[in-house]
């Protein structure tokens, strides 16, 4: 793997409004990324494989993912890559302000709060949009499917837990770097009709 990071961003067809926004989050870093790997689901594969597909092409020693509906802050590259050099961390995840009509927020308690692997093994609080060192990412065989993915919508959670069974180190960046948009029009990893 060459230095430096990459951008992995998963989509669908009908998203390419959410994706060039996205994209335009990436292109704004005060830190740029070296490379910007997206995958187009075409066959309703899910969250998952097309995640997995983009992580394949990626020859960085780091990446970085965004969902095609929301944006980086102009700093989220510059701070994660500083905390990952800092930390020695395999995983590194900052936190996000919630882009919503009513400010939902998914994990209230969370934000601040160090790493816990117990709790990392009883429930996913870490959402995908995490900076993290690609070969440990391969290593274990990349985001986990559930089955026809009608059980879960937390393939990230498969990932989290391969790579705590593995030995790899999970810091929390207790900055608000990316913007989640709730929309009510989310995939939730599904391969389902769009």
């Amino acid at each position: 793997m060459k230095p430096g990071v990459s951008a992995v961003i998963p989509s669908i067809p009908p998203r390419k409004t959410y994706l060039e926004r996205a994209l335009a989050s990436v292109r704004l870093q005060s830190r740029p990324v070296d490379a910007v790997c997206v995958a187009i689901d075409v066959d309703h594969d899910g969250s998952a494989i097309t995640r997995n597909k983009a992580l394949k092409a990626v020859q960085t020693e780091y990446c970085a993912f965004l969902d095609d509906d929301d944006c980086w802050k102009t700093w989220h590259i510059r701070k994660l890559m500083g905390a990952a050099k800092a930390s020695k961390a395999d995983v590194v995840y900052p936190w996000f302000d919630v882009i919503s009509p009513n400010g939902f927020d998914p994990f209230p308690g969370v934000f601040g709060r160090p790493f816990d692997p117990s709790d990392l093994e009883r429930r996913n609080y870490i959402p995908t949009t995490v900076l993290a060192r690609t070969s440990a990412l391969l290593d274990v065989g990349g985001f986990e499917p559930y089955g026809d993915q009608k059980e879960s919508a937390c393939d990230d959670w498969g990932l989290w837990r391969k790579l705590l069974r593995a030995g790899a180190i999970f810091h929390h960046l207790p900055l608000k770097t990316w913007d989640w948009h709730w929309h009510g029009k989310h995939t939730s990893g599904l391969g389902t009709k769009w």
